[in-house]
């Protein structure tokens, strides 16, 4: 479903992503994880098409089509999904405004016609319901106000309602107590764990994995990815730490 070969990306002239290699198929939930700096934010950065990141070789498939082309609205219509380390408050506008905004622009964008008032308030009752958040909570301005777990929670709810065909979650587990990351956990598995569907997990710790069973793991330093593995990969990494298993 995405694959991305020899990827170069700089930032203001500084090279981050330095040849990086990396093939998510369909069906597959993918852990990255690295140390800070490896360029696992500028990853998910790049392919959500933040702007201020210069592709400078290599390139990035997605369900068969050239991603870099695409603007990131376009990549949305496609079924691409960036969840942000640190999710943005938009003051002014309600979460059921907006999510019913975004779903129906992509809706447009595929040819399909646009859900209803009624239509989408039951769809937004049935993801919220899967993340334990209160309709209420919807209602409110997009995440003023809202605790870091309960701006994750939202925006899996976002997600939920979208149903992208490919997630690509920023340390989503960041700000997140125990209770809090089992929810998310849970309803990553219930929207996305699909054989038409996959998942690139970036994270720092194995406490998400343990609720989100990763199918590969890949570690990310310097820019490339250096190892891939099974799930055992992230536990000798907790146990062991970046510096000993790259050595």
């Amino acid at each position: 479903m995405l694959e991305i070969t020899n990827l170069h990306v700089s930032v203001a002239d500084k090279p981050i992503l330095k040849g990086l290699t990396l093939s998510v198929p369909a069906g597959e939930v993918h852990a990255v994880m690295g140390p800070n700096g490896a360029g696992k934010s500028t990853l998910a950065h790049v392919l959500g098409g933040k702007p201020g990141y210069e592709v400078t070789a290599g390139s990035v498939t997605f369900r068969g089509e050239d991603l870099l082309a695409l603007e990131p609205h376009e990549r949305a219509a496609r079924g691409l999904f960036l969840g942000f380390q640190y999710p943005v408050e938009i003051p002014g506008v309600s979460n059921v405004q907006f999510l019913r905004e975004a779903l129906n622009a992509q809706r447009k964008a595929r040819g399909e016609e646009p859900l209803s008032g009624g239509e989408f308030l039951k769809l937004a009752r049935e993801k919220a319901a899967l993340l334990k958040m209160d309709m209420e909570m919807l209602k409110r301005q997009v995440n003023v106000g809202f605790s870091g777990g309960e701006k994750k929670r939202a925006e899996m709810v976002q997600m939920g309602i979208l149903d992208p065909a490919f997630a690509v979650l920023d340390e989503t587990d960041s700000g997140l107590d125990i209770d809090a990351l089992r929810i998310v956990g849970a309803g990553i598995n219930a929207i996305m764990r699909s054989a038409d569907k996959a998942v690139l997990l970036i994270t720092h710790y194995q406490r998400l994995l343990d609720v989100v069973a990763p199918d590969k793991v890949s570690v990310l330093a310097d820019g490339r990815i250096l190892e891939t593995g099974g799930p055992e990969l992230a536990l000798r990494l907790e146990a062991e730490g970046y510096d000993a298993v790259l050595a």
